[in-house]
């Protein structure tokens, strides 16, 4: 079994990985695996609050990142990339913050640089952490050109 900060690190990290586009090889599973049931979704901030607002729920979750997900056309490519972070353990909780850049292509050509900070709080099970509430915050964003 792996340590608990490995296990946090392994759930967000399928969590990026399951949101890119195309999704890498051996990235596995389903976005909803990786939740609790109650678990909290949010944008939080000037930018993120209002696009992204509260979402509540696994399914709904799901459903809200899946609209941004093929087979719907809003990336043609996105990649995210995490910055090492701060992870704070609990006896069955964790909570980490890291720096996140995402690079995207949309289906209208345009394309983008954007760097948004992550809050996470986990609920460890038996195997692995799932995620408890997840905030993202922009703080950075600008076209790419070329």
């Amino acid at each position: 079994m792996a340590f608990p900060r490995d296990r946090v690190m392994n759930t967000l990290t399928r969590y990026l990985q399951l949101c890119d586009v195309p999704v890498p090889d051996g990235a596995e599973g389903e976005l909803g695996d990786l939740f609790t049931d109650d678990a909290v979704w949010e944008g939080v901030g000037p930018k993120y609050g209002d696009k992204f607002g509260r979402t509540v729920g696994r399914e709904a979750i799901v459903e809200m990142i899946s609209a941004y997900l093929p087979p719907n056309s809003h990336f043609r490519e996105n990649v995210h990339l995490l910055f090492p972070g701060n992870i704070d353990l609990g006896d069955s909780t964790a909570r980490g913050s890291w720096l996140m850049q995402q690079l995207s292509r949309y289906e209208s050509g345009a394309a983008e640089v954007m760097v948004a900070r992550l809050d996470v709080t986990f609920r460890f099970d038996a195997r692995r952490a799932l995620i408890r509430r997840f905030r993202t915050e922009q703080l950075f964003s600008a076209p790419l050109v070329g």
